[in-house]
């Protein structure tokens, strides 16, 4: 006898008619067998893959993740630089 599992505790599955083109979502569990036979016409169902959103959490996921404390050193060092010098001819003319 096959366990009774709570409805809202197993995946919705989605398939498609090769034939009819008829959608269909489906409850099951990891347990059960797929779907073969179209409701609507009797031809073959195919499940239908979706993508999935994934968010990655924690670091190493980044390529900010991965430097070295001396190569985001120097990046950083490089960045609190004057970029622009003043020319002895505008320090002499602010005199």
């Amino acid at each position: 006898m096959a366990a009774t599992v709570p409805l809202d505790t197993v995946p919705t599955y989605q398939y498609s008619c090769t034939q009819c083109g008829e959608p269909l979502e489906v409850q099951q569990a990891f347990s059960d067998d797929p779907l073969t036979t179209c409701p609507s016409c009797g031809g073959q169902l195919r499940k239908v893959y979706n993508a999935v959103g994934v968010v990655f959490k924690g670091a190493g996921f980044y390529r900010t993740d991965s430097r070295t404390k001396s190569a985001a050193s120097e990046s950083g060092s490089k960045a609190s630089e004057p970029t622009s010098k003043p020319t002895e001819g505008a320090a002499a003319a602010a005199n």
